[in-house]
C-alpha cells in the first residue's frame, strides 16, 4: 500500500487497520468532488476531469465503510445522480463526456448514454445499506425491479450489482423470489467467466459474496465459498498486496488498481473471520 496505492486508499488502509482517522479518509475523498456535487477522477478506468457514474459508485463504497450516510458528499453525490439519471429511473454506466479523455476500452460511451442496470443497482445498493432518503433512490429502486422482474441474461459484472441490490433492498419476499430465479446463474465452481473479458478473466466467489451473510450467499454450492476465501489469503504476494485479473490498460491504472483490490481482499477475509498479515 505505501508503495504504490493512492493517497486516498492509504488513508482508508490506515483508518480501517491501522488506528487512522475517518476525518483524513474524508479529506481524500473529497479531493475527487466536482462543482456540480458529483465526483471525478476516483475510477482509475477514467482519467476524466468530469463527473462519471462510475466515481460516484466507488465514492459511496468509501463513504459506507466511514458510516457516511449523513455527510454533504453523500446528498451531492446522490443530488447529483437525479441530473444524469434518465426518465426510467436508471443511470448511464458512462457519460458522453468520457469520450474525450483517455479511458479504458469498457469504458467507452455508448451512443444514447442508456441506462445501465449494473452501474443503477450499484449506486442503489450503497444508498440503501447507508440509509439514506432522497428523491433518486426511489425511482433508481423501481428501475431495478423492473428490469430484474424478467433477467435478461446478465453478465458477471451486473449479476455481482444486482445481487448486492437484493442484499440490500427493504423487500425481503420480492428479492428471494428474484434470487431464486437467478439461482441457475452460479456454476457449480462459483466462477462466473467474463466472456469479453481477458483470457482467464472472472469474477471469483469472493468478488460477489464479500461476506458470510449475504443474502445470494445460497446461491453458492456448499463449501465454494469458504475454499474461495481460502484461496484469496494464499494469493497475497510478498509485497502485501493482491492483484486482479482484467486487463490493465494504463500502468498508472494497474498501481491504482492493486491498492484497491488489496484493500477489497482484506475485507473480505475479515468478514469472514480470517486473520489479516
Amino acid at each position: 500500500m505505501a508503495a504504490h496505492a493512492r493517497v486516498l486508499d492509504r488513508r482508508r488502509f490506515e483508518h480501517r487497520h491501522a488506528g487512522g482517522s475517518r476525518d483524513a479518509v474524508l479529506r481524500a475523498l473529497d479531493a475527487h468532488r466536482e462543482e456540480d456535487g458529483g465526483m471525478a477522477m476516483l475510477e482509475p478506468d477514467i482519467r476524466a476531469p468530469d463527473s462519471q457514474p462510475a466515481c460516484a459508485l466507488y465514492a459511496l463504497e468509501i463513504l459506507e465503510e466511514v458510516d457516511g450516510g449523513r455527510e454533504p458528499l453523500t446528498a451531492g453525490i446522490l443530488d447529483w445522480l437525479e441530473g444524469v439519471t434518465g426518465p426510467e429511473g436508471g443511470v448511464p454506466f458512462v457519460l458522453p463526456s468520457a469520450a474525450g479523455w483517455p479511458h479504458a476500452p469498457w469504458f467507452a460511451p455508448a451512443d444514447g448514454a442508456p441506462a445501465s442496470l449494473l452501474m443503477t443497482a450499484g449506486l442503489a445498493s450503497i444508498a440503501l445499506r447507508l440509509g439514506v432518503e432522497h428523491p433518486w433512490l426511489d425511482g433508481a429502486v423501481r428501475f431495478c425491479w423492473e428490469r430484474l422482474a424478467a433477467p435478461e441474461e446478465l453478465d458477471p459484472y451486473t449479476l455481482r450489482y444486482a445481487l448486492r441490490f437484493l442484499d440490500a433492498v427493504a423487500d425481503r419476499a420480492r428479492a428471494e423470489a428474484v434470487l431464486d430465479m437467478l439461482a441457475g446463474r452460479v456454476p457449480p465452481s462459483g466462477r462466473l467467466t467474463v466472456a469479453a473479458g481477458t483470457e482467464g478473466e472472472s469474477l471469483r466467489p469472493t468478488d460477489v459474496i464479500t461476506r458470510p451473510d449475504h443474502a445470494a450467499a445460497r446461491l453458492y454450492p456448499a463449501g465454494v465459498l469458504e475454499r474461495d476465501v481460502d484461496a484469496l489469503a494464499a494469493e497475497q504476494h510478498e509485497d502485501g498486496g493482491w492483484t486482479f485479473t482484467w486487463a490493465a490498460w494504463n500502468p498508472t491504472a494497474a498501481w491504482e488498481w492493486r491498492g484497491i483490490v488489496t484493500l477489497e481482499a482484506l475485507a473480505v477475509l475479515e468478514a469472514f473471520g480470517r486473520p489479516i498479515r
